[in-house]
């Protein structure tokens, strides 16, 4: 495969992912200010950005609506949701012969729905005005788009080398996208709890949970008992949650062990070692013994981790030298 091609399909994916992860942070948080007190607003927010990777030029000044404004629509935040999708639809026409036509619709209707000027000034008016419903209700078409994206992704398009890098796109964006989100709970709310929860607590532990779409998994597993423990041990080490690090790593590993079949240039052992090792810290701990070291240190070693993978992936499939093209 082409790198430019591989390059594009992977980007597409993690700006989607992206996009998403997002906007379901945002839905959940708006949906909280109904039973928030102004500081638990503020410690919300906070989180939100933190969990956002702390975007630059956006800062939490009070105002909720003005905060979603800047997180949804602001195209000079490249981090904002409708930079990522104009980023990923930009990403799929450069490779628009090697997606499916039903890829490239579903992509496409999204991008002009959600850049249409007439929705973004009615949104503004209606979040400066304090009114949370069209904002939610963005918010959610955009989440159900980028769903119904990835179904005919895995439904109408060969899963060749082409989808493999979608996979890893959308899983190394996961991945590190749940380690940030874990890392802007743990510290307040891990590091506090005495195992008794009281309501804004419950709030935030269901927020949490929502925030990684794991709220309805989790209390399939453990009922509706959120206990700190469990919902790390969910979170990190589910093997059957698609939200959870343990399914994301091992999604990736799987996509990477796939395109190394098909790629002359192999699996090479530096991808091997980074992928393998990060997989096996998840696939052999169990949540005791992540919870008696610095889990924010732990966190962020997956944050890392995540980077070197891509890292390494671009010079192996992207932006590979001469030399290394030849030997292949």
């Amino acid at each position: 495969m082409l790198s430019r091609v591989a390059d594009s399909l992977y980007w597409m994916s993690r700006y989607l992912e992206r996009a998403e992860h997002a906007t379901r942070l945002l839905d959940v948080n708006l949906n909280l200010m109904l039973d928030e007190s102004a500081a638990s607003a503020d410690r919300r927010w906070l989180r939100v950005l933190q969990a956002l990777g702390n975007p630059k030029d956006v800062k939490w000044t009070g105002d909720p609506y003005a905060l979603t404004r800047a997180l949804a629509f602001d195209t000079e935040n490249k981090a904002s949701i409708v930079s990522c999708i104009i980023s990923a639809r930009e990403n799929s026409r450069h490779v628009r012969e090697q997606i499916s036509t039903e890829q490239w619709h579903q992509l496409n209707g999204l991008y002009l729905q959600i850049t249409r000027p007439e929705l973004q000034s009615d949104l503004l008016v209606n979040t400066a005005m304090g009114s949370v419903d069209q904002p939610i209700e963005f918010l959610q078409q955009v989440m159900e788009a980028v769903h119904q994206f990835q179904g005919v992704s895995d439904s109408t398009m060969s899963h060749g080398e082409g989808w493999q890098f979608i996979q890893v796109g959308r899983y190394i964006e996961r991945a590190a996208a749940t380690a940030k989100l874990l890392e802007a709970y743990h510290e307040e709310l891990w590091g506090s709890t005495d195992g008794s929860l009281d309501g804004n607590e419950y709030l935030d532990w269901m927020g949490l949970l929502r925030s990684a779409t794991a709220f309805e998994a989790y209390c399939k597993v453990y009922t509706a008992d959120l206990t700190p423990d469990r919902i790390l041990e969910f979170l990190l080490l589910d093997v059957e949650f698609p939200h959870s690090l343990r399914f994301s790593i091992d999604s990736l590993q799987h996509a990477l062990s796939a395109i190394q079949g098909e790629s002359s240039r192999g699996f090479a052992e530096p991808l091997r070692r980074l992928a393998g090792r990060l997989q096996a810290s998840l696939s052999y701990s169990s949540v005791d013994e992540i919870m008696s070291q610095d889990v924010i240190a732990y966190l962020r070693g997956i944050q890392v981790q995540c980077q070197a993978i891509h890292e390494t992936i671009y010079e192996l499939y992207v932006d590979y030298s001469i030399q290394v093209a030849l030997a292949g």
